[in-house]
């Protein structure tokens, strides 16, 4: 068994699918009214078009994009219009790494970290 997608409810496609593969600049798969696929890596990340009103707590779930150079991909996100509440900084270390994460919100609130290990040094 393996996680294969993961569903964001979303208020506004069109809106969300533009800061998806514009702003943090993945991959559109498959797009619709209903349902837009985007690529994640080994996982899709699925936008469902949701009618009425949102839930109002979104940070229960956070999603991260691993990247291979977290501060590149702070600084080109960054030029493209993404807003990061945190950014860059070290979470933790393992085996003389340093784990390096940012977070921001989509257009409707939902969480999102970008990470990726550096060399830790003292």
């Amino acid at each position: 068994m393996r996680v294969s997608t993961i569903i964001l409810r979303v208020s506004d496609m069109s809106r969300s699918l533009r800061f998806y593969r514009d702003a943090v600049g993945l991959l559109v798969l498959a797009e619709g009214a209903e349902f837009s696929f985007l690529d994640a890596g080994s996982v899709q990340v699925a936008l469902n078009q949701r009618g009425g009103e949102l839930p109002l707590d979104t940070s229960l779930i956070e999603i991260v994009l691993e990247v291979d150079d977290v501060t590149a991909t702070h600084a080109a996100m960054t030029g493209r219009g993404v807003a990061f509440r945190i950014t860059p900084r070290e979470v933790m270390r393992s085996s003389g790494r340093a784990l390096h994460a940012a977070d921001f919100t989509d257009p409707d609130g939902h969480v999102l970290s970008i990470t990726g290990w550096l060399d830790a040094t003292e």
